[in-house]
């Protein structure tokens, strides 16, 4: 193989992981967790995507029904003051995410099972006023 050749396919693989290497970096979003859900900050998204949109004082899920699996649940911070979401039920506790301001997101990958899951917004005083909602896994 001729030294051009060689330079040319060198360059062109070059290239191509070097497209590989920020196509990875630029999957955007992040998520915080602490707790026993599979949660990773520099992994993509898995499983079933679910928007939880969070306003001054409530939650609406872009769907209502679930069924047992992986999910991750992007919080929408569509208000104006700090929100964050929480998610408790069977093999998920305390799983979070950190605090958002408006027009923040974050995601959280969980892995729900048969039971009842508790979705709420941890913020002093928010569950109170509405911010919660309570899904089923039949």
């Amino acid at each position: 193989m001729a030294i051009s050749a060689r330079v040319a396919l060198t360059t062109t693989a070059l290239a191509f992981s070097a497209a590989l290497v920020l196509a990875g970096c630029s999957s955007g979003g992040s998520s915080q967790s602490s707790g026993a859900a599979s949660t990773s900050t520099t992994k993509a998204a898995s499983g079933t995507q679910v928007t939880v949109t969070e306003t001054e004082y409530a939650l609406k899920l872009s769907q209502s029904s679930f069924t047992p699996g992986t999910y991750t649940f992007t919080a929408d911070n569509a208000g104006k003051v700090t929100h964050s979401l929480e998610i408790d039920g069977p093999g998920v506790s305390d799983v979070k995410t950190k605090n958002l301001g408006g027009g923040q997101q974050a995601a959280l990958t969980v892995t729900l099972k048969k039971g009842t899951y508790e979705l709420y917004c941890p913020v002093d005083g928010h569950k109170g006023l509405g911010m919660d909602q309570h899904i089923t896994v039949p």
